[in-house]
């Protein structure tokens, strides 16, 4: 890990010789703070990092990074003017600089500059998370490797993530999240990544960017921003991600569901809750796979991990053994309610595409099906669109369709107009009421996805059902 000289170095003062110490570790939340690390205080809207470094020592840390004087009897090393680093040798330390945040995004660009490492860079609308656990999962079948703690990818969540980066680390998988141009084209200066993988190209913080388009532009910078001897990795079924190959000066690798892609997969079959199983093409292989991720969708999230391992040059029995590995199901999980219906849980986050792809999985199970679909979030110009599409399709997979929200209105009118009986849909403001009917009309043989933004509170009505309260 880095060591204490390396942050006094790295924020322009001259090297100590006493500060060969390494930190443990890095962490923006007093709470998370273990011995050896570095706490890094900055200051938010609602809750301000200075006024927690006490905690943080407490706690075990060994350096604190502030952007003013704490006063608080600490040893303090104050950057902001030229200081002979070498009279300091007392831990904890107050290292003081101009700029906090600044100041991590300079220690993680240093670090990763000390690094031996190969990067792997994820963007995209919908998937980059489990894209990024089980491409980890292949490339730890042959190396010690890194990957983001939790959805941790923006200007302060990946700086973060590399300074947590072990030297031992011969892999990072790192995800990139977009709001503004320009997010994803920093995040690769820092990161560095010799391979690119784009998920897909949704409507996802359209609210934001503008359009589609916006949003293309922004994840396109991941890919401008390899080098020539790095690697692409696209999805070749996305059309606006197939054309990101126009951007690259790296070679590009197409996978997806098409034979005119690099890697493809057919034979597709939905094991409903005991994964799925497909072929896997490419050039002349041909190769039976089982993955225990669920749903139809995780075949392109396999085909993404196994993208990576070949562009590694692993073998077929270590990219394999990472897919049958199976951590990668992250978001979407299966439970049983106390009377015995299936509940399949996805309230981590909504977007029409992983509603989709959430409904295809209910389509797949056996039983009455119950969807209950709430508002979806930062669509922008696409939000009535979104709704409909999801909608639509829910009329075609659910026997009864429970919607929560003002959005999710046009889920349920979008419903109806697709044929789904009035008796069939039936529509709530919030998720407590929904919950209430949900206790009083559901049967052991049922299949319930519930599936919604996280600001629609869904996320307790799984551990409600489960517990039988």
């Amino acid at each position: 890990m880095i060591a204490i000289a390396d942050v006094i170095e790295a924020l322009g003062s001259e090297r100590p010789a006493w500060g060969t110490q390494k930190l443990t570790g890095a962490a923006l939340d007093s709470r998370e703070i273990k011995p050896g690390m570095l706490f890094v205080a900055l200051k938010g809207e609602h809750v301000d990092g200075h006024d927690f470094v006490a905690q943080a020592f407490e706690n075990g840390a060994h350096v604190a990074l502030v952007e003013r004087p704490i006063n608080a009897g600490f040893t303090e090393l104050d950057l902001r003017a030229k200081v002979d680093a070498n009279n300091v040798i007392s831990l904890p330390l107050v290292v003081v600089v101009e700029n906090s945040l600044e100041a991590l995004q300079k220690l993680a660009r240093f670090w990763r500059n000390k690094l031996d490492l190969r990067v792997v860079g994820i963007t995209g609308s919908v998937g980059k998370t489990t894209s990024k656990e089980l491409i980890a999962e292949v490339l730890a079948q042959r190396s010690k490797t890194f990957r983001s703690i939790g959805n941790y990818n923006n200007e302060i969540g990946l700086p973060l993530n590399i300074l947590n980066i072990d030297e031992r680390d011969k892999y990072a998988v790192l995800e990139m999240g977009f709001y503004v141009i320009g997010e994803i084209a920093f995040l690769v200066e820092i990161a560095q990544p010799q391979i690119g993988v784009v998920t897909n190209i949704g409507t996802v913080h359209a609210e934001r960017a503008g359009s589609q388009e916006a949003i293309y532009e922004g994840k396109a910078e991941l890919v401008r921003g390899l080098p020539k001897d790095g690697m692409a990795i696209l999805n070749y079924d996305d059309p606006l991600v197939r054309r990101m190959a126009e951007e690259s000066a790296a070679p590009v690798f197409f996978y997806g569901l098409s034979p005119e892609a690099d890697l493809w997969a057919d034979e597709i079959e939905g094991l409903g809750l005991d994964g799925v199983r497909f072929q896997l093409h490419y050039k002349k292989e041909v190769l039976h796979v089982r993955v225990p991720m669920i749903g139809r969708h995780s075949v392109h999230t396999a085909l993404r991990a196994a993208a990576v391992g070949l562009a590694e040059r692993m073998d077929w029995q270590q990219i394999l053994q990472g897919l049958r590995i199976g951590h990668a199901q992250l978001r979407l999980v299966a439970a049983q309610a106390q009377n015995g219906a299936i509940l399949l849980d996805d309230t981590y986050n909504a977007s029409p595409e992983s509603a989709v792809a959430a409904l295809n999985l209910l389509d797949e199970l056996e039983g009455r099906k119950v969807a209950v679909l709430g508002d979806m979030l930062e669509l922008g110009q696409y939000e009535r669109q979104g709704h409909q599409m999801v909608g639509n399709l829910a009329a075609k997979v659910a026997d009864l369709l429970i919607t929560i929200g003002p959005r999710a209105r046009v889920i349920a009118e979008s419903a109806r107009l697709a044929g789904m009986a009035a008796d069939q849909v039936v529509e709530y403001e919030e998720s407590k009421s929904a919950l209430e009917f949900l206790k009083q009309h559901l049967s052991g043989e049922d299949i319930v996805l519930v599936k919604g933004s996280r600001a629609m509170h869904m996320d307790n009505i799984v551990p409600e059902l489960e517990a039988g309260e």
